[in-house]
């Protein structure tokens, strides 16, 4: 499924279509034992980021036997949404994909996300509800807010995502600026509490940045498995909580985008009609 248009600004043949180098990021804490199992399944790609969140359990070790040219960066801050902003900025490839460690993740899907965006698409959204998605791990708590949410987000900024609280994705590597995330290298708060777009939320922010800014958007059907090993850092209700008032935040962010960009419109009309009017009477 695609929706929205292609973004101003946006040459795609500037871009290399034929042969992309791809970057995929990976996330990770205390996640030894899945990266030992998953990395290796990994295709050839250009790189492969690490982005450790002070993991005690050899994390970072792991990943290096497993796939010795691994590219390692230790996150400033704590929370998926921080690691993926340090990945991004560590990326030199032409494709971004995000991948979790943990396993639920299929290797082989990424064939699939690249092959939407040499098609044409800005981004490229994984989606477990859309014909050929799937997942044996979600529960009916996450589905039915995932649902909830969903429809909010549809409503909010006119689109038709089948999936908003998904985390496999990919998008071409110029888009990463358009992102506008919180800086990844500033230390957290004094009293230890999580900068907002550090956490889960994340993929919120992402998909509204990307929706507000109407780029080309490709749903890639995408099966979610189980975690391999260890329990996942998710925490349905409170991380579902960030979610909703991430969608708020962003609904009246782009709204606020919406009016500048008219009023702008609006000032420099005038202004162009003068400039045509003098290069007129010049001309006579």
């Amino acid at each position: 499924m695609s929706s929205n248009e292609g973004m101003p600004g946006i040459v795609a043949g500037r871009r290399n279509t034929v042969d992309p180098r791809i970057s995929i990021v990976v996330p990770a804490l205390n996640e030894a034992l899945n990266l030992a199992a998953v990395l290796p399944q990994l295709p050839a790609v250009h790189e492969v980021i690490l982005v450790d969140g002070g993991s005690v359990d050899g994390t970072v070790q792991a990943a290096r036997r497993a796939l010795p040219d691994i590219i390692t960066v230790l996150q400033t801050r704590k929370g998926k949404g921080n690691a993926l902003a340090a990945g991004f900025a560590r990326v030199t490839g032409d494709i971004v994909v995000m991948f979790d460690a943990d396993g639920s993740a299929d290797p082989a899907e990424i064939a699939r996300f690249v092959s939407a965006l040499k098609a044409g698409a800005d981004f490229a959204k994984g989606s477990r509800y859309t014909r050929g998605g799937g997942s044996t791990d979600i529960t009916w708590v996450r589905h039915y807010g995932n649902r909830f949410l969903n429809s909010l987000f549809n409503l909010g900024f006119r689109t038709r995502y089948t999936d908003l609280c998904y985390g496999y994705n990919a998008f071409w590597a110029d888009l990463v600026p358009l992102l506008d995330l919180p800086e990844h290298s500033s230390p957290g708060p004094d009293n230890g509490k999580m900068v907002w777009g550090d956490g889960f939320e994340i993929e919120t922010v992402i998909n509204c940045r990307f929706a507000a800014a109407k780029v080309s958007i490709t749903e890639v059907p995408s099966v979610e498995k189980l975690r391999m090993f260890g329990e996942s850092n998710l925490h349905a209700v409170s991380d579902g909580l960030r979610v909703l008032k991430t969608l708020l935040t962003e609904w009246r962010r782009a709204r606020a985008t919406r009016k500048l960009e008219r009023s702008l419109d609006i000032t420099v009309e005038p202004v162009l009609d003068t400039a045509a009017a003098l290069r007129s009477g010049l001309a006579a």
